[in-house]
């Protein structure tokens, strides 16, 4: 179990620690206001992060199965999926990329449509809740259920900057007609 505990801390440090020094390195950065919502969306980021992290401590609370062997393997792997996926494209997006809480356009960005990008348009979000996903099921955890109600909202928030895009950079709306919003060929 020991194991399985370290694996998930190291993940989740590693994807944010590659999402900081992304940032600080990008050549434009996104406008940072100074808005109530803003403090409080990175507010509400930094405390699931830092619940998901005292969670891994303490797994199977509340259990879902008594024996949940399976349950982990499923688990590990959506988490190592999503994490590689959220990762790759981070890499990919580059410059392109604007914290959630800022969704903007810069005045360089341009659609990246290689890569991970070449078939789905929101590679981070769903890298990202196949990550929680699995993490939540490899703790064997009730919690999923949390997740799965925040597919919802990261739907939403995704439709919103697909609407910004198509109104502020060229190209986006063609690329929208031919590429899939969360699932390679399905969605």
């Amino acid at each position: 179990m020991l194991i399985l505990q370290l694996y998930l801390l190291f993940g989740l440090v590693l994807h944010k620690v590659i999402w900081e020094i992304l940032k600080r390195g990008s050549a434009e950065r996104p406008v940072e206001g100074s808005s109530g919502k803003l403090t409080f969306v990175k507010a509400v980021k930094v405390a699931i992060l830092l619940g998901l992290v005292v969670q891994i401590w303490f797994p199977d609370i509340p259990p879902i199965l008594p024996e949940p062997f399976w349950l982990r393997v499923l688990g590990v792997c959506l988490f190592t999926l999503g994490l590689v996926t959220a990762i790759a494209a981070r890499f990919q997006l580059g410059d392109n990329w604007a914290n959630i809480e800022t969704g903007q356009v810069m005045r360089r960005q341009f659609v990246v449509e290689s890569g991970i990008y070449g078939f789905v348009r929101h590679p981070i979000y769903t890298g990202d809740i196949l990550l929680l996903l699995g993490l939540e099921l490899g703790l064997n955890s009730w919690l999923v259920c949390g997740v799965l109600l925040l597919a919802p909202v990261v739907m939403i928030q995704a439709m919103k900057e697909e609407q910004m895009l198509v109104d502020e950079l060229p190209g986006y709306e063609r690329y929208c007609r031919r590429s899939k919003r969360f699932i390679p060929f399905v969605y």
